[in-house]
């Protein structure tokens, strides 16, 4: 008799556990035992945040294994999140491929909030990406800019289509190449560091479920990704090892005769400038961050950018008029032009409206609790702010489905993180530093593109253009975008 009663506890007792797994709440979608809402995420993350939100509201709570999530789909929200309690949300997770991949967080990216991140970000902010440094760099992109020119000038003589896709990548790895290490690898070391680069950046952003859910981890490791990961780590290693070991032992005079990062770092380690030490580690971390947000997010922008011009020739039309006008019979845009092409300014905000390179921007995480809108958020909650989802939001945007530049010529609504209905680099604290030298370095290349050439599709006139994506740490084109180009000069 007592062994029926325990028994009958005991089934009790797990179907109030399950059904307390199950069960949704206001602003929670149901979960499952062990795995949480895991099973929700979809091949495409932020298309999933996008709708579950439209059921549970802005402040969406889930559980990824036993992690508190809180998913973030309104401007409003992301306000709350990145401005009024910007301070509680100022930490990043730890995650496995971060810790293998990324010095053990000691880039200014994934390190946790505190003096060692206010340090690196102060480096970032004064020396590394300040509006006077990337102007000191404007030489590099102007160069680069006249070889990628010159090659597809080279494709159009031979009636070849041009890989935009490849040669994009190719060349904003040239210029962040040269911009960060003072050189650019070309030829058959060029063929390896672009796979280099491309590895490293599929590993980062591969979905770890062992950071969700420890017991999973096996899965990972038959995989082989820890191998490979370490691997890569180890031979981007070894090539910031060597260039940062040169330059050491060949050391330039000031600050201002620094041409690249490296030796701005040196500098800056050597004479303690900022009152704070710098070791090797945090040098090649510093550089590692460089190639990450400056070539994925500026070739994947690039792409995605080119993509709706071909599958939009009226704004094609519109944008080569524009750019030559203020171009006044010069072969070359320059830098000096852009600020006059008003129209240009507008694609590249639409552009990365629909387009944000890191549609989930890097995850934050709350360090205490706290209580937002209404809402228990609880310290260890890990939080995605969906800036793909809240671009989308038809109540801060007429047609939002539909590409259209025009909605930004008559508005002051901008990218750099204070109009929260448009935060493709984040806000606040952990707002993308890179900004300005990523609008430089694209910028300049549309308006050049466009400028220099005429562009038809394989197929020609009617032909569609593939908008598939393929997610990972940037969602970029799934197919390479293939085009014939025709020099108008």
């Amino acid at each position: 008799m007592l062994a029926i009663i325990c028994s009958s506890f005991v089934f009790l007792f797990l179907v109030i556990k399950l059904y307390s797994y199950c069960s949704e709440t206001k602003n929670s979608p149901p979960r499952l035992p062990l795995i949480g809402n895991l099973h929700q995420l979809g091949s495409f993350p932020h298309r999933s945040f996008y709708a579950l939100a439209k059921k549970y509201g802005p402040f969406m709570q889930m559980y990824f294994g036993k992690v508190p999530i809180l998913v973030i789909s309104s401007a409003e929200a992301a306000r709350e999140i990145t401005k009024t309690h910007d301070h509680v949300f100022a930490n990043r997770p730890p995650k496995i491929n971060y810790d293998i991949l990324l010095y053990n967080f000691r880039d200014v990216s994934s390190a946790p909030y505190g003096e060692y991140w206010r340090q690196l970000r102060s480096i970032c902010m004064l020396h590394l990406l300040s509006a006077k440094r990337v102007k000191s760099l404007r030489t590099v992109r102007e160069e680069e800019l006249v070889f990628m020119m010159d090659k597809i000038r080279d494709y159009s003589s031979k009636s070849l289509p041009v890989n935009l896709s490849e040669l994009i990548a190719s060349k904003t790895n040239d210029v962040v190449c040269r911009a960060t290490l003072g050189n650019k690898y070309s030829g058959e070391s060029g063929t390896g560091f672009a796979k280099l680069m491309l590895d490293f950046t599929e590993l980062l952003g591969t979905f770890m479920v062992g950071d969700y859910v420890p017991s999973l981890d096996w899965m990972t490791h038959l995989s082989g990704y820890y191998s490979r990961a370490k691997k890569v780590a180890k031979q981007f290693d070894d090539l910031l090892e060597g260039v940062v070991e040169e330059r050491f032992n060949n050391p330039k005079g000031d600050d201002e005769e620094q041409t690249d990062l490296v030796d701005v770092l040196l500098w800056i380690q050597r004479t303690e400038s900022l009152g704070f030490p710098i070791d090797r580690t945090t040098i090649k971390a510093l550089l590692l961050d460089m190639f990450v947000a400056g070539t994925d997010t500026i070739s994947t922008l690039l792409e995605w950018e080119m993509s709706e011009l071909l599958k939009n020739p009226h704004m094609m039309k519109r944008l080569k008029e524009e750019a030559r006008t203020v171009a006044n019979g010069r072969a070359y845009i320059t830098e000096d032009d852009l600020s006059n092409m008003k129209y240009l300014k507008a694609l590249v905000k639409e552009a990365l409206r629909m387009y944000p390179p890191i549609p989930l921007l890097v995850p934050r995480e709350c360090r205490q609790d706290v209580k937002v809108d209404g809402y228990n958020i609880k310290a260890g909650t890990r939080v995605f702010i969906n800036a793909w989802g809240i671009a989308r939001d038809p109540r801060y945007w007429d047609q939002p489905d539909e590409f259209r530049p025009e909605r930004f010529l008559d508005t002051s609504v901008d990218v750099k993180g204070i109009d929260y209905q448009l935060i493709p680099f984040g806000s606040g604290r952990r707002g993308c530093p890179g900004l300005v030298y990523a609008m430089a370095a694209n910028d300049l290349v549309l308006a050049n593109l466009v400028h220099q050439f005429d562009w038809e599709l394989p197929g020609g006139a009617g032909a569609k253009v593939d908008m598939s994506e393929a997610f990972g740490f940037t969602v970029h084109r799934k197919f390479p975008l293939m085009a014939y180009a025709a020099s108008t000069s």
